[in-house]
């Protein structure tokens, strides 16, 4: 490791430069980690880039403590290494973060820690990546981007927000319902977040009203005692999807009934469907709906305004609250610090459609962003792996042929 001046500083700070023989991976959760192993089975080093203290940090820090896996562990391990076999079919918070740690040490993946990227930027002349954090400029033939769909929080503008007089979160730094006993809370989105976090905080003896703003799609999260992703993910090698769209909707009518009637429309279009263009997950129930229907959990419709003391709504309504609680989901950050490149939306998210979305030019590849899940992620974790290994073994071969000349 070198160093280099940074001119504009007025300090005359230096930073440190450093040239990755192997490819720069930007972030170290489940993407990050999976790409790291697969590139060490073809033999190619790489250093991993990440912001915070810790492998996983969205799982480590901004989840809350009831949350479990909500498909079955054979579809969220990545490659390489299986769950251990004992593992229950969905495995909690706490039971995938160990996961991740040993598959961390199971392939000898260290990343540098507190490693915030501020940008990065392919040079053209130099036929380099260049990355930069606050202290460090690094220099690689390949950029691999696994920061992902959910880094940043989604805030949205609420018309009135900042004069409620209670306690506003997001569901990044929501824990327990423990901390809202006998609170009347609002809960803005009604997705797989917005559900449970309701679900907490009716079992912690709260009372949730769920904002349902949008149509959404509720299944069972089983279906005859198999995992409805399992039987849809089998039906789909063999229908077409919207007959496949078709059979799940009915199954989930007979045993969920009409959603509609509880303030919970459906979309028209299917819920493979609408996944695969839109990337909007359906929410799997994994008991919600229950206590919508005995009227523990409210729903009501979207907020027109916050008050001082609660919420004005779009049908007229009127209700005090003590807490929000924003269950808006996350958005990829990438546009903020990659530049000089038209790979990415600006949503952050690849241009490509799946599953071509994984490797752009100049050597910058992207691995979690199928909206597929970690199945997703393997597969482009596996993809990228073989292309830079490719690539790796004739730069080897060519600077050993220079070295024999």
């Amino acid at each position: 490791m070198g160093s280099c001046k940074q001119e504009d500083r007025r300090d005359h700070d230096e930073l440190n430069c450093l040239f990755v023989h192997g490819p720069i991976i930007v972030g170290a959760g489940p993407s990050g980690l999976a790409v790291a192993a697969c590139l060490q089975q073809h033999g190619v080093s790489s250093l991993i880039l990440e912001r915070s203290d810790c492998i996983a940090s969205l799982w480590q820090q901004r989840t809350y403590d009831r949350l479990k896996l909500h498909l079955p562990k054979q579809f969220c391990q990545l490659p390489l290494l299986n769950f251990p076999h004992y593992f229950p079919k969905y495995p909690t918070k706490r039971q995938f973060i160990s996961y991740m740690d040993s598959y961390a040490k199971h392939f000898s993946i260290h990343p540098k820690f507190k490693q915030s990227v501020s940008r990065a930027e392919f040079d053209a002349v130099a036929a380099l990546w260049t990355v930069q954090t606050q202290d460090s400029h690094y220099f690689s033939r390949w950029l691999i981007v696994a920061t992902g769909e959910n880094a940043e929080p989604v805030i949205p503008e609420i018309q009135g927000i900042d004069r409620f007089r209670g306690p506003v979160l997001h569901t990044s730094v929501y824990k327990s319902g423990s901390e809202f006993e006998k609170r009347r809370v609002l809960v803005v989105g009604c997705g797989n977040s917005g559900m449970e976090v309701s679900l907490d905080l009716c079992r912690h003896n709260a009372s949730p009203h769920m904002v349902v703003r949008n149509s959404v799609h509720i299944l069972p999260r089983e279906m005859f005692g198999v995992s409805t992703f399992s039987i849809a993910m089998l039906l789909i090698k063999w229908l077409p999807l919207r007959l496949v769209d078709k059979f799940l909707l009915l199954v989930a009518n007979l045993t969920l009934g009409n959603t509609d009637k509880l303030g919970l429309r459906r979309p028209k279009t299917g819920p493979i469907e609408l996944k695969n263009a839109t990337g909007k997950t359906p929410v799997l129930d994994v008991g919600a709906l229950s206590q919508i229907k005995a009227g523990k959990i409210k729903v009501v419709e979207g907020v027109k305004e916050i008050t001082k003391n609660g919420a004005k709504f779009v049908d007229g309504q009127e209700r005090e609250f003590d807490s929000i609680i924003l269950a808006t989901g996350y958005k990829s950050n990438v546009p903020t610090w990659l530049k000089g490149t038209d790979f990415f939306t600006q949503d952050g998210m690849p241009k490509p459609a799946f599953p071509n979305g994984w490797k752009g030019e100049n050597g910058l590849y992207a691995v979690g962003f199928t909206r597929r899940g970690l199945l997703g992620t393997s597969s482009d974790a596996r993809n990228i792996a073989r292309d830079i290994a490719d690539q790796w073994r004739i730069i080897n071969k060519d600077i050993r042929k220079k070295k024999d000349q």
